[in-house]
């Protein structure tokens, strides 16, 4: 019998699980693998491939495994983004530069090796970061610029590259200097940033699994020398890119989280002591110490532990815990094997909110163009002419009806433990416009089509009533 509109109840982001997660989580605790082991290697490979870098098969054959993958699993993205910072060298004295109109993983992960971020404002009614506010914020100390796809629409990457590789700011870059008294992950992150000879760029892609940009400038290309438009995963984009499965995500393994690179300079086997004396920098070698920062800087996993005779292993400095357990990788194999789907039935639900917000003239995120390609995370909202006292009514209107929905993001100038740092709202004009206004829908694969025709009723319902459209 069907459900009259009073008693439908809208989650804002479940997590999508079916039997084959079941199945996946099952095999893994009969297995005896409940922490990193196969199953998180396998994904690995396969998500190195699905973004576009380095997958370490033979052939796309995930049978056929030659080398380490250019992209590894830990435990969030928060994790992530900080593992980079420390495999790029980036530490006290460094400046990272951030939009002030993001989640705290952003600034966070800078702020945990001892760097200080720098945060900039807004473009005027988009949610990406002013690209001439960030030129401007570039200094000789800056090491690193994070840009943010938000609810999964990748960022420009033609205009940030463009920045970054200026003569002029290449000019200001000074590169992390090493000597023989470093530890080896200082040297590691000397020689990377020394090949880029430029600012990093380390993107947040969070909420961007399986988004995609056409670009003439990426990470493989950052000088924009081939006039052709190339279409990129993020993930490949950038020079690093960190990814989040949390359980609110598209794509997720419960907690989890992912970091990629896409270093051209990179080389694909073992150097010699020689090779690394003159600067060159391996795959294995990021691999290797993503592991060791991930787990304590033991030298050898559980799974590498148990090869005959292979029990003894080293802690090569006191470092972290972030890893991924096989449980959750297995969520994630079941994940991506139906991800395409997913993300097709996102698309759907996106173009019925496209049409009930252009019919009633609300401003509303834009998750496909001709240059990109969004994962669809978000379903983002503006109401022109509102303030937050009426956003605020809105919201509460619509709980009341059973609709779950939610603000993305309350600006980080606005939050406690920011403020505290010094930065103050008022210096973000444009960020602050787009939270006072903004209202964001459901959007996840669990709404059915009658969920989502009743969110759209009850959304502009609600609208017209607080605002007396």
């Amino acid at each position: 019998m069907k459900r009259n509109d009073t008693e439908r109840t809208i989650s804002f982001s479940p997590p999508d699980m079916s039997e084959l997660e079941e199945r996946q989580v099952v095999d893994a605790l009969r297995s005896g693998w409940i922490t990193t082991g196969p199953r998180v290697k396998k994904l690995e490979h396969l998500l190195a491939q699905f973004v576009g870098v380095n997958d370490g098969m033979e052939d796309g054959n995930i049978e056929k495994v030659a080398a380490d993958p250019s992209l590894v699993c830990l435990n969030s993205a928060t994790a992530s983004e900080e593992m980079i910072f420390r495999v790029l060298g980036v530490g006290p004295g460094d400046e990272v530069i951030v939009p002030a109109y993001t989640y705290t993983s952003s600034a966070a992960a800078a702020i945990h090796v001892g760097a200080k971020v720098v945060f900039i404002d807004s473009q005027p009614e988009s949610l990406e970061m002013d690209y001439e506010k960030m030129r401007e914020a570039i200094t000789p100390r800056t090491k690193a610029i994070v840009p943010v796809d938000l609810g999964g629409v990748p960022c420009d990457y033609d205009k940030i590259y463009e920045v970054v590789t200026d003569p002029e700011i290449r000019k200001m870059f000074l590169p992390l200097e090493a000597d023989e008294s470093d530890d080896d992950l200082t040297k590691l992150g000397s020689r990377i940033q020394k090949k880029l000879g430029r600012v990093a760029i380390v993107a947040d892609g969070a909420h961007a699994l399986g988004a995609s940009r056409f670009v003439t400038r990426s990470s493989a290309d950052p000088e924009g020398e081939n006039d052709r438009k190339e279409k990129k995963m993020v993930g490949s984009l950038a020079d690093f890119t960190s990814f989040s499965f949390h359980a609110v995500k598209n794509f997720t393994t419960a907690e989890g989280g992912a970091a990629s690179w896409s270093l051209p300079f990179v080389v694909n086997r073992i150097l010699t002591k020689e090779e690394i004396e003159q600067g060159e920098v391996s795959n294995a070698e990021i691999y290797h110490w993503f592991q060791l920062l991930s787990l304590h800087g033991q030298s050898k996993d559980a799974l590498a532990k148990t090869q005959l005779g292979a029990w003894e292993y080293d802690i090569i400095a006191p470092l972290y815990k972030c890893n991924m357990t096989d449980i959750m990788g297995g969520i994630g194999l079941a994940q991506l094997e139906r991800y395409p789907g997913l993300l097709a039935r996102r698309r759907k639900i996106i173009a019925k909110y496209d049409a009930a917000c252009d019919e009633l003239g609300v401003e509303h995120i834009v998750h496909f163009t001709n240059d990109y390609t969004s994962s669809g995370h978000l379903y983002i909202t503006r109401i022109t002419g509102c303030d937050d006292t009426q956003r605020r009514s809105i919201i509460t209107k619509m709980a009341e009806r059973g609709v779950a929905t939610n603000v993305h993001y309350k600006p980080l100038p606005m939050m406690t433990g920011y403020k505290r740092i010094g930065w103050n709202i008022e210096d973000f004009p444009n960020a602050y416009q787009l939270f006072s206004n903004e209202i964001t829908l459901p959007l996840h694969t669990k709404l059915s089509d009658e969920d989502v025709d009743y969110v759209i009723n009850v959304f502009l319902e609600t609208v017209r009533e607080v605002r007396g459209y």
